[in-house]
C-alpha cells in the first residue's frame, strides 16, 4: 500500500499498516571481526608489499582504525608503521586519489 493510501485510511479511522513503536524486521546482525594476522599467523607486515596494505587504507589514503578493520592492537601498530615507511619510500601515495 501506498503512504497516502494508509493516510486515508487513518484518516477515516480505519486499521492503519504504519506502527512507530515496533521494531523493525531488519536482519542487523554483522560478523564477528578478526584478526587476520592471528588467525593466518603472519608474524611479519612487509612494508615493501603496498597490495597488502592497500586493504587498510581508505580512497582518500587514510589508516583505518582497529574498530573497522578488526585487527589486534598489536598488529595495528606494525601495519601503521608499515603504511608510514612504504609512504615515506614512494611505495604508496599519501593522498589517495580514489585509491581503490
Amino acid at each position: 500500500m501506498a503512504i497516502d493510501d494508509l493516510a486515508k485510511k487513518a484518516a477515516e479511522g480505519g486499521e492503519s499498516e504504519i506502527r512507530y513503536l515496533s521494531q523493525l524486521d531488519i536482519d542487523t546482525q554483522t560478523t564477528k571481526k578478526f584478526c587476520r594476522f592471528r588467525k593466518y599467523g603472519i608474524k611479519y607486515v612487509d612494508y615493501k608489499d603496498p597490495n597488502f596494505l592497500i586493504q587498510f587504507v581508505n580512497e582518500q589514503g587514510k589508516i583505518l582504525p582497529r574498530r573497522y578493520t578488526g585487527t589486534s592492537l598489536k598488529y595495528q601498530r606494525k601495519v601503521s608503521t608499515a603504511i608510514k615507511r612504504a609512504r615515506h619510500l614512494a611505495l604508496m601515495p599519501f593522498i589517495g586519489d580514489q585509491l581503490k
